[in-house]
């Protein structure tokens, strides 16, 4: 499996080229840019947006919010689970980076030795993105939409093979998704443990935030606007 994609005669060695081929016609600052956002900027832009959903969240309140906090402790260990499955399945089919096996590419980031498939950051970006999902739909959209991105720029930068990518993404999907039952199961206990300590509490909900939530809140500050009219109508009676 070693000479996976080594022919230029495919799809998937084309596409490298007409990917990359992006990165010669652009000017050098943004090849930078490309470079800094493809091997940390989406990654780091992914942790704040699980900090940003965990924020809205606790503030936010209501009877799922431990539920939801479990869903986002999800995300970074769905991460982290499918890395280590991609160790042995790097191992086993040994695929050399593209530019060891094809000429006349601009990579962008000099250094990578390792094998190519699957690609860890495509991995453990979707994997975050979709167990983001998990807790959060809106949040999670915005999380798999980062690792679109961030694997067209695995490809953009030299250093992966579009299926490189697309194996990344199965990967991590998969370890999210299937995993999430078992995981939810075991972590939904825990956060809601931690919401009914007078110390930690904050972590799940924050402090004054409506158990019931914004929706029921609103209702109730509804009828609250309506108990002073009330009693003006029993006086005027």
């Amino acid at each position: 499996m070693a000479g996976l994609a080594e022919s230029g005669a495919n799809p998937d060695v084309d596409l490298l080229y007409d990917i990359n081929g992006l990165a010669k016609d652009a000017p050098h600052w943004f090849d930078r840019v490309m470079e800094f956002v493809g091997e940390w900027g989406l990654l780091l832009a992914m942790v704040l947006l699980v900090m940003w959903c965990w924020w809205t969240v606790r503030r936010r309140g209501g009877e799922d919010a431990a539920s939801s906090v479990a869903g986002l402790v999800w995300a970074p260990l769905a991460a982290g689970i499918a890395v280590l499955v991609n160790v042995p399945i790097r191992g086993f089919v040994e695929r050399p980076r593209p530019f060891f096996d094809h000429q006349g590419l601009d990579v962008l980031i000099q250094g990578k030795t390792d094998y190519s498939f699957v690609s860890d950051h495509a991995t453990l970006m979707m994997a975050m993105g979709v167990g983001l999902f998990v807790a959060n739909r809106k949040f999670g959209l915005v999380g798999i939409g980062l690792a679109l991105f961030g694997g067209f720029c695995r490809v953009y930068m030299g250093v992966h093979y579009p299926t490189d990518v697309i194996g990344g993404f199965a990967l991590g999907t998969a370890v999210a998704l299937l995993l999430s039952p078992l995981a939810m199961a075991l972590l939904t206990p825990v956060t809601r443990a931690v919401e009914r300590s007078p110390s930690a509490g904050w972590l799940i909900r924050a402090r004054g935030a409506s158990p019931e939530g914004e929706e029921k809140t609103s209702v109730a500050g509804a009828r609250e606007g309506t108990e002073p009219e009330a009693e003006e109508r029993d006086l005027a009676a």
